[in-house]
C-alpha cells in the first residue's frame, strides 16, 4: 500500500508542478496579449490621425486649387483687365501652384507615414491573436491537467502536456509569424 501512495504522491506532484509551470507561462502569455492589444489600438489612433490630417491638408490644397481656377476664369473673362491687377493675378496663382505641391509633397509624407501605421497595426494584432490562441491552449491544458489530478487519471495529464504544443506554436508564431 505505501508504494501506491508512493507512485499516486508522484503523479499528483508532477501534475502539480507542470500545472503551475503552466500557470507561470499563461501569465506571461496574458501580459503579452495586453502589449500586443494595447499596440494595435495605439497604432489605430496614430493611422487615424494622419489620415486626418493628410484631408485636412487636402482640403488646404483643394481651396488653393479653386482660387486658382477662379483667378484664371477670371483673367479670361476679362482680356481688357489692367496690367497691374492681371500680374497681381498671376503672380498669385503661382504662388497657389507653389502651395498646392507643397501641400502634394505633405500629403505624400503623411500618406507614407499612415500606411506604415497601418502595417505596425496589422503586425501588433496579428500578433496579439497568436498570444490569444496560445493562451487558450495553455488554459485547456491545465484545466485538463487538474481534472487528472482529482480523478487520478494520468492520461488527462499526458493529454493536458500534449495541448501544451499548442501554446508552443502559437506562442513562438506571434514572435517569429511563420504564416
Amino acid at each position: 500500500m505505501a508504494e501506491g501512495e508512493s507512485k499516486t504522491f508522484n503523479l499528483n506532484t508532477w501534475i502539480a508542478l507542470t500545472t503551475a509551470l503552466m500557470a507561470v507561462f499563461a501569465a506571461i502569455t496574458t501580459l503579452y496579449v495586453g502589449k500586443y492589444s494595447s499596440r494595435t489600438v495605439l497604432f489605430q489612433a496614430q493611422e487615424t490621425d494622419q489620415w486626418a490630417y493628410y484631408q485636412a491638408k487636402s482640403i488646404k490644397s483643394y481651396l488653393y486649387e479653386v482660387q486658382k481656377q477662379e483667378f484664371d476664369i477670371e483673367l479670361s473673362a476679362q482680356p481688357g483687365m489692367p496690367k497691374a491687377a492681371r500680374e497681381k493675378m498671376i503672380k498669385a496663382m503661382e504662388n497657389y501652384d507653389k502651395q498646392i505641391s507643397r501641400y502634394e509633397g505633405e500629403k505624400n509624407e503623411i500618406k507614407a507615414k499612415a500606411e506604415e501605421l497601418a502595417g505596425s497595426k496589422d503586425v501588433s494584432s496579428h500578433k496579439a491573436g497568436n498570444f490569444g490562441y496560445a493562451l487558450i491552449f495553455l488554459q485547456i491544458a491545465i484545466m485538463l491537467s487538474s481534472v487528472a489530478a482529482l480523478t487520478k487519471k494520468p492520461y488527462l495529464w499526458y493529454l493536458g502536456l500534449a495541448t501544451t504544443s499548442g501554446w508552443i506554436f502559437f506562442f513562438l508564431d506571434a514572435f517569429y509569424l511563420f504564416y
